[in-house]
């Protein structure tokens, strides 16, 4: 990684490591000058993001989030179409991540794998003993490297969520779940109900809107008729197959919308009479090349601010998950008031020489 950002003939990198990793791993690379595209979430907690937006805007290269449907036409059109009054006042968005996933079981500490530098693996995590359940991809499941699944798939639905509703950060956060069924290995939530309150000045009622999450690891059912047939039984949509069910709902005072990676559509009115729809898929990779080639760091920088907005929620969500209290949250200072407990869990204790720095 060093000897990359070194390389003067490097003009812009790719960040696809653990999530404890991403943040440091990208403002380095911006502080080296490169043009950085850095995977979901763009941040392991709440501070390490506010540091990666700063370091892009004070070096001005690109940093490109990895919420990828930023870049499909679906969800451009979806959001117009929100934002442009088609749904009327929409007061609440829901964001679904069922996806089947089986019990990880227990394994016991062991050598280091041969040819694995263990220590950079870690990087800013604290030192531990090598176990299999903290390595390839098990590490999504253990709170310092990873960010449940929220944070894992779930993501790219928080983002469509508020993105769709218009809101940045909320001011009240509440979350409840658990590990259930499996005694295994796992520390993250396999089920988890998480409800975002933000400020709505416009509204017609109480002048707030509400986001909803659901993470569900077994017997995932289908919120609309796009996602109660499995892809076996003919489901033309991406976001579906076998057990797994992710995607997006929106509900306004003219009707809903159902939203899928691929395709959204419309039911209005008390009947839910079929409504607009749109559709797309674009590429991420390419528009971030695009933006290399012809950049406009002031523009194209709102993607790395709106990937930590979306990225900032999942976080505060899990802070009130593991608390196991609901809170109440500041954006404009961007603390939990009074709360010393809660601002504690926006950042973590680095282990030195990986250390996402206060001043980038």
């Amino acid at each position: 990684m060093r000897k990359l950002y070194e390389d003067k003939e490097i003009d812009a990198v790719s960040v696809v490591t653990p999530n404890h990793w991403h943040a440091l791993a990208s403002i380095w690379a911006v502080q080296a000058g490169k043009h950085v595209s850095v995977e979901k979430p763009c941040c392991h907690n709440f501070f390490e993001g506010r540091k990666l937006v700063e370091a892009a805007k004070k070096y001005k290269v690109l940093v490109q989030d990895g919420a990828e449907q930023r870049s499909n036409p679906c969800a451009q059109t979806m959001a117009k179409f929100l934002h442009d009054g088609g749904l009327g006042e929409v007061y609440m968005a829901k964001g679904i991540c069922y996806k089947w996933r089986n019990t990880i079981g227990r394994y016991p500490d062991e050598p280091v794998p041969k040819g694995v530098d263990y220590d950079l693996w870690l990087g800013p995590a604290q030192k531990r003993p090598f176990n299999k359940n903290r390595f390839h991809y098990n590490w999504h499941w253990n709170w310092e490297y990873g960010n449940g699944d929220m944070g894992n798939q779930g993501v790219h639905e928080m983002d469509i969520a508020r993105w769709g509703l218009g809101v940045t950060l909320p001011t009240k956060v509440n979350a409840m779940g658990g590990h259930f069924m499996f005694d295994d290995d796992q520390q993250t939530p396999n089920v988890l109900m998480a409800q975002f309150e933000f400020p709505n000045p416009e509204g017609g009622g109480d002048k707030k809107k509400i986001l909803q999450f659901e993470v569900r690891h077994w017997i995932g059912n289908g919120e609309d008729a796009m996602w109660l047939k499995g892809a076996s039984q003919g489901n033309e949509y991406k976001a579906t197959s076998g057990g797994n069910v992710t995607g997006n709902l929106f509900f306004g005072s003219k009707g809903y919308m159902a939203k899928d990676v691929s395709k959204w559509r419309t039911f209005m009115g008390e009947k839910r009479e079929p409504g607009e729809t749109g559709s797309g898929i674009g590429n991420h990779y390419e528009n971030f090349i695009k933006a290399v080639r012809e950049p406009d760091p002031a523009a194209f920088n709102k993607g790395i601010e709106d990937g930590f907005y979306s990225c900032a929620v999942v976080h505060l969500g899990n802070i009130s998950y593991r608390l196991g209290r609901s809170l109440a949250f500041d954006p404009a200072t961007m603390s939990f008031p009074n709360d010393a407990e809660a601002n504690a869990m926006l950042t973590r204790n680095y282990r030195a020489p990986f250390t996402v720095p206060d001043k980038v």
